[in-house]
């Protein structure tokens, strides 16, 4: 057995080799993204190098923010042979969109979180702190 590419992964071995948790690797078994593995008479599970592989395409993905059902739809792509490349590219502009409305979004409340805290002194009465104020809906002073 080659130790850095073995045929069969524990499931330690498993969860090392993509950078994942033990208890990662069962939650996407239990999602169906991975397929229940072989077990040795003992009950050990064994994983294949693609079963490493198909983590590691997951753990990215998930790095990257997509969902598991949009990791579920990319497997699926990814299987088509050439005709899910439009399918993948779709996926991949949706959730670039997502990622640009989200940074949008937070820059926003940095506009606004900025505004607050330049405004306040950072001492004084509490009654009269204007990040308090804007909070509660007060008007500042």
């Amino acid at each position: 057995m080659n130790i850095r590419h073995p045929s069969s992964f524990t499931i330690g071995r498993l969860a090392a080799a993509a950078g994942v948790g033990i208890d990662t690797v069962r939650h996407y078994e239990r999602e169906g993204l991975l397929t229940a593995p072989a077990r040795s008479e003992s009950g050990y599970r064994h994983y294949d190098l693609a079963s490493a592989t198909r983590l590691r395409f997951i753990r990215r993905a998930r790095e990257l923010g997509f969902s598991l059902d949009d990791i579920r739809d990319l497997l699926a792509l990814s299987a088509d042979g050439g005709h899910g490349t439009q399918g993948v590219r779709q996926r991949a502009e949706a959730r670039l969109a997502d990622v640009e409305r989200r940074i949008a979004e937070l820059r926003r409340v940095q506009r606004g979180l900025r505004k607050l805290v330049d405004a306040c002194p950072g001492h004084g009465p509490l009654d009269r702190c204007p990040i308090l104020a804007a909070l509660g809906d007060k008007e500042t002073p």
